[in-house]
């Protein structure tokens, strides 16, 4: 049974890039454009793995990121993503959150993202 990742963010070339990556990856992708889609989708979907940019419409980043530790959503690990500079005690503040498992800024380096994914759900990378 295919992995099945919500991508959350607001920039449509963004989530075609990490939906293409994901796909080609061998996993199921889900995409919410925004705070209240990425928190309606993870209730319905109960993704193996979140991938959340901070800087969203309709509830931001930390406002989804608390929101999901109120239900059986609480279980899904969580890497945060941020095209904005964050100081260290920001970043350490994301990663304190109970279900964020990495904190990445942008651009993303597919490559790293994709090892970072198959390491967290403990899964090969497919052969290429």
């Amino acid at each position: 049974m295919l992995k099945k990742v919500l991508v959350v963010d607001d920039d449509d070339s963004i989530c075609e890039l990490l939906k293409f990556v994901l796909e080609r990856d061998g996993f199921q992708v889900v995409v919410a454009r925004d705070g209240q889609e990425a928190i309606r989708l993870a209730e319905v979907n109960l993704p193996d793995l979140m991938l959340l940019d901070l800087m969203l419409p309709r509830y931001g980043g930390f406002e989804v990121l608390r929101q999901l530790q109120n239900s059986e959503t609480s279980k899904i690990p969580i890497i945060v993503f941020t095209g904005r500079y964050t100081d260290r005690s920001t970043q350490e503040l994301i990663r304190g959150e109970p279900n964020v498992v990495d904190f990445m800024e942008k651009p993303i380096n597919t490559a790293v993202l994709s090892s970072r994914i198959h390491s967290f759900l403990k899964i090969a990378p497919p052969v290429k």
